[in-house]
């Protein structure tokens, strides 16, 4: 109801106003009709007969049927004075300017022919300025009058329509709030009835969404008070979950990280075994100094894999560690392994997870260079590019079919346990995804007779860095 009430209390200070308003201009009219029907002729009658002399200043007081012509003025301009004052209307104070403006001038006049009188003698030119001024300014006075009258009607008709279009539109807003509170009182009303089943279908589907893995979900505490409390129950047990899931995670990530790191720190026991068989025939044969360089290699290798645990080297440390294991290789595979290195000296400082590289030279040795069964080459470069490091292993060997290929590919995007074959890549590929993200990791591109090449891309983290990215 106070919206009604309102409108209506707005509705009656307007017609309050709509009414003080229209009984000041009837007001104001009334005023200047009194004077519109008298003050010309009774103002005229009087100079007249001053002029003619019939009677004067000194005695009009006396004589009944004329009135002093100072006294009329003055009146006039008392009342019209008050009716600028209270005139809004812009026309209508226009015309009441002009009245006075002229009342004015017919002051003067009057002083001029009173002048004449107490000289006396002046009759021809009092009567000269009684028809060519005082008549003239009297019908002027009388025109501002009408003029003012109406103008002031106008204003009346104004206000009319504004007070008929105020009713209007208040005849639209009643309709229309009257419609908003009966939708009001409708939507209340299901409001009620959903305050009780809305929480019940929410607390369903937080339910629902626990269920399929979304522990961030909670459920609103609203409604009834039971109803309140097994949301809060619900959104207490989700906590718990969510924790139980988290650490559950974070145990199988450090699980899978230790069996990561305890599977690059498995070496081929048969490049040992056959290293140390190459050592031996290499003695035997009075090849010491080779014998010598081969146990150096070895040594740098093994020294470089271990690395007292750490899980990243430098760069300048991988390419010795290849370097090393290349010369071992080399060494036992002369007749059909040459290599080449072209690590850009600029890239020396940054980090790179250890035994990065050596999978991919052994496979390009093993998979590649032998099943030529001719002279092959392994190129290994590295430079940056965007902000990133780009790491190259290329061999001309044997390659790959595309069906080969594919396969091979497939194998590298899935955990190293799950694999069937290309174990050592799929976990290079794993390890620098777990480290780094999904971003970075290995590419593989291989044609039938002419090679493969294994790109690698890792971000540039200077090796005193902060391990922000690093999982």
């Amino acid at each position: 109801m106070l919206p009604f009430l309102a409108m209506s209390v707005y509705l009656l200070i307007s017609l309050k106003g709509y009414s003080d308003t229209y009984d000041n201009i009837v007001s104001n009219m009334m005023i200047a009709n009194n004077y519109n029907l008298d003050f010309r002729d009774e103002l005229d009658e009087s100079i007249y007969r001053l002029v003619a002399g019939t009677i004067t200043l000194d005695n009009i007081e006396t004589d009944s049927t004329v009135k002093d012509p100072y006294e009329l003025v003055g009146t006039l301009r008392g009342d019209f004075n008050k009716l600028v004052k209270i005139t809004t209307d812009r026309e209508s104070r226009l015309w009441l300017q002009s009245l006075l403006r002229n009342l004015d001038t017919l002051e003067d006049r009057i002083d001029d022919i009173k002048y004449n009188l107490d000289e006396g003698g002046h009759y021809d030119e009092n009567m000269e300025m009684l028809d060519n001024n005082i008549y003239i300014l009297t019908e002027l006075i009388q025109d501002d009058i009408q003029h003012y009258i109406y103008y002031q009607t106008r204003s009346m008709n104004s206000l009319k329509i504004q007070l008929n279009a105020q009713v209007e539109q208040f005849l639209i807003v009643f309709a229309v709030m009257l419609a908003f509170i009966l939708l009001l009182v409708l939507l209340i009303s299901a409001q009620t009835v959903g305050g009780i089943i809305r929480p019940i279908e929410r607390l369903r589907q937080v339910t629902g969404e626990v269920a399929h893995g979304d522990f961030s979900a909670r459920a609103p505490r609203e409604g009834p008070v039971e109803i309140a409390e097994l949301a809060g129950s619900v959104n207490d047990m989700t906590v718990h979950l969510e924790a139980m899931v988290s650490k559950i995670k974070e145990d199988e990530r450090k699980m899978r990280h230790a069996e990561l790191r305890l599977l690059q720190e498995q070496i081929n026991p048969h490049f040992l075994y056959n290293t140390l068989d190459t050592i031996v025939w290499l003695i035997e044969s009075n090849s010491a100094d080779e014998a010598v360089d081969m146990v150096v290699s070895l040594s740098q290798f093994f020294r470089l894999v271990l690395s007292h645990g750490a899980e990243f080297i430098s760069i300048r440390e991988e390419e010795q560690h290849i370097r090393s294991y290349l010369k071992i290789q080399q060494a036992r595979y002369h007749d059909i392994l040459d290599y080449e290195i072209d690590i850009d000296p600029e890239i020396y400082p940054y980090k790179i997870l250890k035994l990065t590289l050596q999978p991919l030279v052994e496979n390009a040795l093993y998979h590649g260079i032998k099943y030529k069964r001719a002279m092959g080459k392994i190129t290994i470069s590295g430079k940056q590019e965007d902000r990133h490091i780009v790491l190259v292993v290329r061999d001309n060997g044997v390659g790959m079919e595309p069906e080969q290929l594919a396969h091979l590919r497939r194998v590298i995007e899935r955990p190293c346990k799950d694999t069937d074959g290309g174990f050592g890549l799929a976990n290079v590929n794993e390890r620098i995804r777990m480290y780094f993200g999904d971003y970075y990791g290995m590419q593989i591109n291989s044609q039938p007779n002419q090679g493969t090449v294994v790109t690698v891309t890792i971000p540039m983290k200077q090796m005193n860095a902060p391990e922000d990215n690093e999982k």
